[in-house]
């Protein structure tokens, strides 16, 4: 194995956590999933997103930081590696989006803080697919609080991310566009994945594959 720690991101109904619980099966992998769904205000801010923007974002870092310290930080003797559906920086990228300067300029200030005190991932996986994709998987998928979700909201918090993954020097990156893909029903297609995020080993930057 190439990799301790494997970060899986993307965006809302791209399949972080269908992608991460597939491989953390096959491979033996300690799985960290996000646990977006204790977090009472994610519902409230669809509805009153101005009203809710700042609660929802510091409930969601601190729900993070708390969960990616703790099993972060412990060892399991009887996995292979990590691999988690989210990574901190999430938070950063969607609190630039949803928050107005000012109080971006607060929840930095202590975003810097908790981001200095965990690990890294060694291999960082940002799935892409268009925003029809996204919303297909939106609908399939029947979450409530996200069926109103605007195609202008997707495709903001896809630029965050484009934003910062082309500012990072320091981390490892892999682009995927899974356009094409259907992981989740096709084995061929899970194993075209596998191929790149498992069976290679790739130097610091950016990598972008299209599959």
């Amino acid at each position: 194995m190439h990799y301790n720690f494997i970060a899986i991101e993307g965006n809302i109904g791209v399949g972080k956590t269908s992608l991460a619980t597939k491989i953390s099966q096959e491979y033996n992998a300690h799985l960290i999933l996000e646990q977006f769904e204790e977090n009472s205000f994610l519902p409230k801010f669809y509805k009153e997103p101005e009203k809710y923007a700042f609660p929802l974002e510091m409930s969601f870092m601190a729900s993070r930081y708390q969960q990616l310290k703790d099993q972060l930080l412990s060892m399991d003797l009887f996995r292979n590696f990590t691999i988690s559906d989210y990574f901190i920086v999430k938070s950063l990228i969607f609190a630039r989006k949803n928050l107005p300067p000012d109080e971006f300029k607060l929840y930095t200030s202590f975003f810097n803080i908790i981001y200095q005190q965990l690990p890294k991932p060694e291999l960082l996986v940002y799935l892409y697919v268009d925003t029809e994709r996204l919303q297909s998987n939106i609908k399939m998928r029947g979450r409530p609080y996200e069926q109103n979700i605007q195609d202008d909201y997707l495709n903001k918090i896809q630029d965050g991310y484009l934003e910062f993954i082309k500012q990072q020097k320091d981390l490892r990156i892999l682009i995927l566009d899974i356009n094409r893909l259907d992981f989740v029903n096709r084995s061929e297609d899970y194993q075209k994945i596998t191929e790149v995020v498992i069976g290679k080993k790739y130097p610091l930057g950016v990598h972008r594959i299209i599959l």
